[in-house]
């Protein structure tokens, strides 16, 4: 029941911006016009190996469009702020546990821009560069999946930058750090196959390459759902520090305001 009200009040908070995020995805899908048509340059003198100009274009579309779901994930999910004002301690009285209660909240945000900003700025794409589509069904239920492990490890990580705000009166560098990483390592920019043979290793074997290589490979048929074992693992082992962490919150509390 508490995931269910959560996660619907998350969802409609949201809605009575619907017609600004709309737009505001037109002014997103540009940045994904620039890199496709970087890479259309680049196709005209090189093979593109292994995907093609158009498996590129569908490549870049795709990632362009999952951002909002298994990267955006809302800074700190909260927490820096409601340490500020000291709501922080109110919530960690509460008989539902912090993370708990601040994951479910962002489902439903992770819902609601996978309605409102995912589907369309992919569409727009889909439109105008007449990307192909799946042929498989299962290959829809393991795409979902991918971003469903994607916004999980997403919600952790924004967890952890807002969890740290107890012990610091500065967290936003955490975040900072873990979208630089994000960018290089999780295949946004580039392919990960295609990164200097010192970095690929340090890319496939973190959890980076779940939040946005896995899903996009799965879409375009060229990987299993079966890869996705390894992202579970991870979504385990966050659960298990954030978890962790959150004991030791209730057990020293330090904030700043309030």
């Amino acid at each position: 029941m508490l995931f269910a009200v959560l996660v619907r009040k998350a969802y409609r908070v949201n809605l009575q911006y619907r017609s600004s995020h709309l737009i505001h995805n037109l002014a997103s899908s540009l940045f994904g016009f620039m890199y496709i048509f970087i890479w259309m340059g680049i196709g005209a003198d090189h093979e593109l190996e292994g995907y093609g100009v158009k498996g590129m274009v569908s490549y870049v579309g795709f990632t362009q469009a999952a951002l909002w779901v298994t990267t955006f994930a809302t800074f700190g999910l909260g927490i820096p702020e409601r340490v500020r004002t000291g709501q922080i301690s109110l919530d960690l009285m509460r008989p539902v546990s912090l993370f708990y209660q601040t994951a479910i909240r962002e489902w439903g945000q992770v819902a609601y821009q996978f309605v409102y900003k995912t589907i369309p700025i992919y569409l727009i794409y889909f439109f105008v560069f007449s990307l192909p589509l799946p042929t498989r069904i299962s290959t829809y239920a393991g795409t979902l999946a991918a971003l469903i492990v994607g916004a999980y490890l997403s919600i952790c990580i924004q967890y952890l930058v807002g969890i740290v705000s107890l012990w610091t009166t500065e967290s936003t560098w955490f975040h900072w750090v873990h979208y630089a990483f994000s960018m290089l390592l999780s295949g946004f920019f580039v392919p990960i196959e295609w990164l200097p043979s010192w970095l690929r290793p340090l890319s496939l074997n973190s959890f980076y390459p779940y939040l946005q290589y896995h899903p996009v490979k799965i879409y375009m048929e060229h990987e299993s759902f079966r890869v996705l074992g390894g992202g579970l693992l991870w979504c385990l082992l966050f659960t298990i520090v954030c978890a962790g962490l959150t004991v030791l919150a209730r057990q020293k509390v330090e904030v700043q305001g309030g």
